[in-house]
């Protein structure tokens, strides 16, 4: 018999912590418009519906490349941990939704992703280094994101407002992972570049606009 991996648990909310400036240390090349968190709370079941998705969506992104790079050992045991702790947020997340009386269902997703992977390169060189810092980015905006909503929420729905003050550190620690595991395949500095660029490119996504009710919406 097989044994079971031990189970991903987040980090404990950090008691009176500042937020995170995550533009600074996360390396956004934005700030969230300050008017986003009081949209997304006027549409709060859809937003926390979408972080749904988008917890499982990490989750295979990160086994979709174990899958499509064996030859990179050192990719293995980080991305499937992170992997696991995508599946145990999934899970948190629906029973916050179950708490709040919301079916999990399916949901059209928002233009966030397909326009932030437009910057990735066709080419089989370099699928890993772009899929790995659009990760990155991905991860370093809803840390963002997830401090904005824990503190609108905090009079309105103060258990899931501690839930996502929770989910600080881990997505920072994701996002650093994302960029060490590319520094680990490739130069140092063709990765700070290369980062630098996919994070303009994010920033000018959001900028388009218009809002839609989702977490990178």
């Amino acid at each position: 018999m097989l044994a079971r991996a031990p189970r991903a648990r987040p980090p404990a909310a950090p008691t009176g912590a500042a937020p995170l400036d995550c533009a600074a240390v996360l390396h956004l090349a934005s700030n969230t418009d300050p008017d986003w968190a009081s949209r997304a709370l006027a549409h709060l079941d859809e937003i926390l519906l979408d972080h749904a998705h988008l917890e499982k969506k990490a989750a295979g992104a990160a086994v979709n490349l174990l899958f499509r790079h064996p030859d990179r050992p050192v990719l293995q045991v980080p991305l499937s941990a992170l992997a696991r702790e995508e599946l145990c947020h999934f899970e948190q997340v629906l029973g916050h939704l179950a708490r709040r009386g919301v079916r999990f269902a399916a949901q059209r997703p928002g233009r966030y992703a397909g326009r932030l992977h437009a910057i990735a390169r066709p080419e089989p060189q370099h699928h890993l280094i772009d899929t790995l810092l659009i990760g990155a980015v991905i991860e370093a905006r809803s840390c963002e994101r997830f401090g904005l909503l824990a503190e609108v929420l905090a009079d309105v729905d103060a258990e899931l407002a501690r839930f996502y003050a929770s989910l600080l550190a881990s997505e920072a620690r994701h996002h650093g992972e994302y960029v060490r595991l590319a520094e680990s395949c490739y130069a140092p500095e063709a990765v700070r570049a290369r980062l630098a660029g996919i994070a303009a490119h994010e920033a000018a996504v959001l900028a388009e606009g218009p809002f839609q009710p989702r977490l990178h919406g």
